[in-house]
This record gives C-alpha cells, structure tokens and sequence, in this order.
C-alpha cells in the first residue's frame, strides 16, 4: 500500500518510550486525517522494542548494519510513503506539532528541517556541550555550503523520498545528519527551516550520542565535502 506520508522512527533498545511516542504519532494522523503509516527502523534492539512496535500498529524492518545512519537509508528504502518524516523515539521531539514540516512538504521542498533553538528547548533537554558544539558546526557548515539551516543536527525533519534517494546518502553514524543537509544543497534541492521545540528526552538510561567523537566526525565530513564537493553532484 501507498501512503502520503510515513513517520520513521529510528531505534536501538527504546522499549520505555517507543510507545509513547507511536501513540503521539498516531493521535497526529488521525487528528489531521493524514493517510500515513509508522515505520519502526531498528538497529538491532535487545529489549522490548520489536514487541512493542508491533504492538502498537507500526511495521519494522530490522538494519543488521550498526549506526543511525545506516539505520535511517534502511528505513528510508523500506518506506511505502512518498513523504518521510523522522524523529528520535526517545519522547524528545513533539509528534503532535508538524504542520509546518507537512506544509513544507506540500508545497515542494524536498528537505525540512526542524530548528530546536527557535523553537524552544525545555531545561536539560540539551548538554551546554552539545549546544555549543551544534552551533559551531552549523555556523561553519553555513560558511562552506550556505545552506538556510541554522540547527545542523536537529533529527525532526521531512523529505521527499524520491529526492533524498537520488543523492545517495552513505554516511553510517550521526553524521548522516549533516550529510543530508549538505547533499541536498550542493545538488540543488529545495530546503526549508522550521521551529520546532525539544523536551528532556523519557528514557532512563545514557543518550546514544557521544558529543565530542560525533562532534569530530561530523567537522570531518563538513571538511571533506566542501573539499570534494563535485564529487558529490550528482549527475543526471
């Protein structure tokens, strides 16, 4: 079957959110009478997770391969929508606000992009660390690129699958993030930048980011993109 639409969720052992957030998500496509499906992308969870996604009405397709990366393009390739839409599992994104992503949609961008300091984040929902570190990259990767995105690692955001597809993302970890950003500008992709807000993530356990070696890495692909950038044009 054929949705407007599917919600991907990327996940690795999130069995005390995923409902959660599943039920917002699914309280969003009713309320806007979207036709929609929920796609859980799982990076081999040892918990509850599988469980409890089916549980809930999502479908899953399980990516052997390790990182959020590799994760997200497994999920992206099993999607059935002509839109995507993800967002962590983890409660830290609001699934009830995404008008703006959607209309952005609708109205032909193929990349959108949620901005978390314009939107508001909640006390504690993000490390001083990882604030200064976001904004760093952001900065410099709008030097190099000058792409209209000011919140680089912002992991609510929306697509056009047939676009993203033709850019062949590949960058396994966290920095798949950037490379979407980036990718998409350098081949001529419509990209938009909305507000969204970030609340202090449910779980009870360690964030899976690691600031300082995803920081690196994301300096790293910034760098080698904007050195090699015509290797990344796609040519039609």
């Amino acid at each position: 079957m054929e949705y407007e639409i599917t919600f991907l969720l990327p996940c690795l052992n999130e069995e005390n959110t995923l409902q959660y957030c599943i039920e917002e998500i699914k309280e969003y496509i009713h309320g806007k009478h979207l036709n929609a499906e929920i796609l859980v992308a799982d990076n081999n969870s040892i918990d509850n997770s599988l469980k409890i996604a089916r549980k809930n009405g999502a479908r899953v397709v399980i990516c052997k391969e390790k990182g959020y990366g590799n994760t997200l393009i497994n999920g992206t390739k099993n999607a059935n929508g002509k839109y995507c839409i993800m967002g962590d599992c983890d409660g830290s994104y609001d699934f009830s606000n995404l008008d703006e992503f959607v209309k952005g949609l609708r109205e032909g961008y193929d990349l959108v992009v949620g901005n978390r300091f314009a939107g508001g984040i909640d006390k504690n929902a993000m490390s001083l660390s990882h604030k200064i570190g976001v904004n760093f990259l952001s900065k410099l990767a709008n030097a190099f690129f000058h792409t209209p995105i000011h919140d680089y690692h912002c992991g609510l955001r929306a697509y056009n699958i047939d676009s993203i597809k033709r850019i062949n993302l590949s960058q396994g970890g966290m920095e798949y993030a950037s490379e979407m950003i980036i990718k998409s500008q350098i081949n001529g992709l419509k990209l938009l930048e909305v507000k969204t807000s970030l609340r202090k993530d449910l779980r009870n356990k360690k964030s899976h980011l690691r600031t300082i070696r995803d920081g690196f890495r994301h300096l790293g692909l910034i760098i080698d993109l904007k050195i090699n950038k015509e290797k990344y044009i796609i040519k039609e």
